[in-house]
């Protein structure tokens, strides 16, 4: 077998041992789940068994669709517009005091005003459309950005700032030479802890006014009194986030792969040795 072969064969077994206590956990949960509802003969209308819950996905399948492509195209364009709100954000209060004294504190204080009540009033200023989906989403997520962004821009060693500066650099040249690259873990962290929350923002978002997407599949059901359907677009939910988090953790991999070593051994054959001491 090829050693490129093996090499991925040992990551991926690997990456099967780590999230198999998971699994398995996951998996007693259901088992429980679905005895305890047999047992205690609880009406469907309160708890419904995992075994129902399959069974509505399986019958509203083709109906889904296009509910998880309207929630995850608001998602993925919040997150992304939040993202660069965020950076923005975060190079302007790290590049100045006076920035950070001023702004800091109005980026805190956007937070302390609950969703649920910007998103009727965004849906008043700008229509039923997708902008009031993407905003909402956009508020959810520019915090983490930005507050894990400034901590990596501030964080930086000082001598270093100053040895790079004594060789002529600008603040230009420090920003994205010095700032930028030992910032990247923070924001990919920031983007991990945002992406968790974007499907349920986009999720809320749809509840104050929306033709398609989850939170409509949710209100509909609620006023049918399907709570197994509503199960269903909760485990949609959790799937879109954790697939969504997955991702960020994948570009971050790409982005700064110093902070992810390789666990695999090295190539015996390769004619690169690493130097006694």
């Amino acid at each position: 077998m090829p050693t490129s072969t093996r090499r991925r064969l040992t990551h991926l077994t690997t990456r099967l041992v780590d999230v198999a206590p998971a699994l398995a956990a996951l998996v007693m949960l259901i088992v429980a789940w679905e005895i305890w509802v047999r047992v205690r003969d609880t009406a469907d209308y309160i708890l419904p068994p995992p075994s129902q819950i399959w069974s509505a996905f399986v019958a509203n399948r083709d109906l889904l669709g296009e509910h998880v492509v309207a929630t995850l195209t608001e998602a993925g364009l919040g997150l992304a517009v939040g993202a660069l709100l965020g950076i923005g954000l975060a190079v302007v209060i790290a590049g100045s005091q006076f920035a950070r004294r001023v702004l800091y504190p109005l980026v805190v204080a956007s937070q302390t005003i609950p969703m649920i009540i910007l998103a009727p009033l965004f849906v008043l200023w700008f229509g039923f459309g997708l902008t009031p989906k993407v905003l909402v989403v956009a508020l959810v997520t520019f915090f983490p950005v930005a507050i894990a962004t400034v901590g990596g821009l501030t964080g930086v060693d000082p001598e270093m700032v100053d040895v790079v500066r004594s060789m002529g650099a600008t603040r230009r040249d420090i920003l994205l030479h010095v700032r930028v690259p030992h910032a990247l873990p923070a924001l990919f962290d920031g983007l991990r802890i945002a992406a968790a929350y974007t499907v349920a923002a986009a999720v809320i978002a749809e509840w104050t006014g929306a033709s398609k997407g989850l939170g409509v599949y949710i209100s509909r059901s609620q006023a049918s009194f399907r709570v197994d359907q509503v199960f269903v677009a909760v485990v949609i939910v959790a799937l879109l986030s954790t697939a969504l988090f997955v991702v960020i953790g994948a570009l971050a991999r790409l982005a700064s792969p110093w902070r992810f070593p390789s666990t695999t051994s090295p190539d015996p054959t390769s004619p690169i040795r690493r130097t006694p001491a």
